[in-house]
């Protein structure tokens, strides 16, 4: 479990969710396969249609073989700091589906929303190890397609930043400002009972 959040809530939830943020700053250090499989282990475990499990995970460890060719395959700006990770991953989801008794693949309509719930599970999880997850979808995904040999019916979602908080003070001033656990909007302003409100305009 990570240390304190100056993140609060007026309705009580677990205190797992207001400690998990996205933060910039990594220290570079090694993470072992068996931290990383636990959080992988615990993304295999979310919620999907038809339990079909769209979602794929493909990685890399700072320092191997393949990490710098990861690192070249996000936008500059998240280069500059997701390099201090311990580990990239690309989430892909599966864009095809086979439904009970049809004989042929459809294009599946949630797909992407069951890779979100992977990537939750996996950034909670992360954060319950003392770890941080950073989703990006600042990521050259043309390029990535062919470089990470991604078939077509595969959709990559985002790339993830694993790894232990590193010094802020070692980024950039703008992002040294923002290297804080953030808010959100209150929950009134997302939930609506019936119908519909568009409540921004």
């Amino acid at each position: 479990m990570t240390g304190q959040t100056p993140r609060t809530t007026n309705i009580p939830i677990d205190a797992l969710f207001l400690q998990r943020w996205s933060p910039r700053a990594f220290d570079g250090s090694k993470l072992d396969d068996a931290d990383l499989y636990t959080i992988l282990e615990a993304a295999r475990w979310a919620p999907s249609a038809f339990n079909h499990q769209p979602w794929r995970f493909v990685y890399a460890h700072r320092g191997g073989a393949d990490w710098e060719r990861f690192v070249g395959l996000l936008l500059p700006f998240n280069a500059m700091w997701a390099r201090h990770a311990s580990v990239l991953i690309y989430i892909l989801s599966d864009t095809l589906i086979q439904l009970p008794r049809d004989s042929s693949q459809t294009v599946s309509h949630s797909h992407s929303f069951d890779a979100g719930a992977a990537w939750a599970l996996l950034a909670l999880q992360a954060t319950r190890l003392g770890l941080h997850a950073h989703g990006m979808s600042g990521v050259d995904f043309n390029r990535a397609r062919a470089e990470l040999s991604v078939p077509e019916r595969f959709r990559i979602e985002a790339a993830v930043a694993v790894g232990r908080l590193g010094d802020s003070s070692k980024l950039p001033p703008e992002l040294q400002a923002r290297e804080a656990p953030n808010g959100r909007r209150g929950l009134e302003e997302s939930v609506m009972e019936g119908r519909f409100v568009d409540k921004e305009s």
